[in-house]
């Protein structure tokens, strides 16, 4: 991998969680110029009315890229979450996203079979059956880089906040590597990459020949190997007030009705969202599949207990608001409820 300071673009894959929030300040601290900087935030429900995320993350994610005076461009795949999970008979939706110029990029029309769907993403490693993570963030951001001229002849860092010490499958992953959007000049070369499909492991080989677009991306995991404590004590040197789920309880900044979420988060995301956990019911039984593979919703639920900070009115507010009016740093900071909580992350 190159020298962490030689790149031309540093686009920072920013959900709004304490991880990737994380990440960006310690490339700060790292001598990173902040005007190389980007930040991407993927629109897991589309430019849709909110159903599976938390209706204010993209008004926090604005005003952090504000406070810190960084460009946020957001992408997503057309009707989001909703669309891919109902889709029958169709073809997966076209991706677009901003750019420098304010316009809207789109991604190029794809050729693959008509399919249906029609199911929850599955609690897995598996991507296949895991689709939220691959085709609502991975292929967004793959397509978004792929289908810019702006990078093309440049070195690009694409920097994310996965965490080891979340699962064993995150643990194994690389700090740094050629990105999946990676086409560098080389002639023609291969690069391997392990994936679990099925669950079981398979070493994935790719072919990246010459072409004019020729780009180098990396990727960059700089807290892979960070505990949460050190996660927490960047941002308090930071004084950064973090994304409004913390909180409340939540020890993730996923979705609101994320699938790897415990008994306790979703009877606190239905407590707060009942219109959309109603829905989530509705459409379990219309799929006949569950969402949790061993329960039910219904049934799942009933075993967890609501998180204390939902019942508090001014942040329950916040969280479904689509506006964002609270400074990003706070003085004095406090760690907030969520911290350290039981996480519910990725396989």
């Amino acid at each position: 991998m190159r020298q962490l300071l030689d790149y031309d673009h540093y686009i920072i894959c920013f959900s709004g969680g304490k991880d990737c929030t994380a990440a960006f300040l310690h490339l700060i601290e790292l001598g990173v110029p902040l005007e190389k900087m980007e930040l991407w935030h993927h629109l897991i429900d589309g430019k849709d009315k909110c159903f599976m995320d938390w209706p204010v993350t993209e008004a926090y994610c604005r005003a952090f890229a504000k406070k810190f005076n960084v460009p946020i461009h957001f992408s997503w795949k057309e009707g989001g979450f909703k669309r891919e999970m109902l889709r029958e008979n169709d073809q997966t939706a076209p991706i677009f996203f901003e750019t420098p110029d304010g316009k809207i990029g789109k991604s190029k029309p794809g050729n693959g079979k008509k399919t249906t769907r029609r199911k929850f993403p599955q609690v897995s490693a598996d991507l296949k059956v895991r689709w939220c993570s691959a085709y609502l963030k991975i292929d967004v951001c793959t397509a978004s880089i792929c289908n810019q001229a702006r990078f093309h002849h440049k070195k690009i860092l694409v920097i994310s906040g996965e965490r080891g010490e979340e699962s064993p499958c995150r643990a194994r992953y690389k700090t740094h590597e050629p990105d999946r959007s990676d086409n560098r000049y080389k002639g023609t070369y291969q690069t391997s990459y392990t994936a679990t499909l099925s669950g079981k492991k398979k070493q994935i080989t790719r072919t990246i020949t010459l072409g004019k677009n020729d780009r180098e991306v990396d990727r960059f995991r700089p807290v892979k190997d960070w505990k949460e404590s050190e996660v927490w004590a960047i941002i308090k040197r930071h004084q950064i007030r973090v994304h409004p789920c913390y909180y409340l309880g939540w020890s993730r900044c996923s979705c609101q009705f994320c699938i790897f979420g415990n008994a306790d988060q979703f009877a606190s995301a239905a407590e707060i969202g009942r219109l959309i956990w109603q829905e989530l019911v509705a459409f379990e039984k219309d799929f006949r599949h569950t969402m949790k593979r061993n329960a039910t919703l219904t049934d799942f639920i009933k075993k967890g207990k609501p998180y204390k900070g939902v019942f508090d009115d001014e942040l329950r507010q916040l969280s479904q608001s689509t506006e964002y009016p609270l400074p990003i740093t706070v003085d004095p900071w406090v760690l907030p409820p969520g911290a350290f909580a039981e996480g519910s992350g990725p396989t």
